[in-house]
């Protein structure tokens, strides 16, 4: 089971969401979308909650208030840090996350702890987690069949986006052929004008008796 939250702070609203239990973790970190940042409590289990960004939006462009929601959620489903004040939450894109053969299930690493990202959260913050809960929606996705329908639909996009572009190039191409042409013809127009008459062709001689 997957929990689905919608946060209104953006327009349009954002989509959050965080699986159940581990083995729903296991499926996100696996079948996580290019667009999700991971949130989860630093140093203490907590759930993992994923925001689904706009495609071209990046991780550094999230705005404050939805940070808030996401790190609100967050502590309040960890057993541990939901009675804590003054926890960090750390947030990574989805590619960023790493797991190996020999982790237990659920369990996370990263690829470059760089592109890690920190945020304090002094105390739980009521009235955002009620007004996210509000929204709560429980669902049982296929996470492999929406990623899988997801690079397709990707796949089709860059397709289309690729045949624009050469049809585009193509008709610049014929464009400056046709400009080319136009400034060779008016070149030749512009040369000296010569006749073919000869210049004594219908006078008289006077070079004979």
């Amino acid at each position: 089971m997957v929990f689905y939250f919608t946060s209104d702070v953006v327009s349009p609203p954002a989509l959050i969401y965080m699986g159940l239990d581990k083995f729903e973790n296991e499926s996100l970190i696996k079948w996580g979308f290019p667009e999700d940042v991971w949130f989860h409590v630093d140093n203490l289990s907590s759930a993992h909650v994923y925001l689904r960004l706009p495609k071209g939006q990046t991780i550094d462009c999230i705005p404050e208030p939805l940070l808030q929601d996401c790190a609100q959620l967050v502590k309040a489903n960890s057993i541990i840090g939901s009675k804590k004040n003054n926890i960090d939450v750390v947030y990574t894109e989805w590619s960023n996350l790493k797991k190996t053969g020999d982790m237990e299930v659920g369990q996370v690493a990263f690829h470059n702890g760089k592109n890690v990202k920190t945020m304090k959260v002094e105390k739980r913050i009521n009235a955002i987690v009620n007004r996210l809960n509000k929204t709560k929606q429980e669902k049982f996705p296929d996470f492999q069949s929406e990623r899988e329908e997801r690079d397709r639909l990707e796949r089709a996009e860059q397709k289309a986006k690729q045949r624009t572009e050469k049809e585009k190039e193509k008709q610049e191409a014929l464009k400056k052929e046709e400009e080319a042409q136009l400034r060779s013809y008016s070149s030749l127009m512009q040369g000296p004008m010569c006749s073919n008459q000869n210049p004594d062709d219908g006078e008289d001689s006077d070079d004979f008796m």
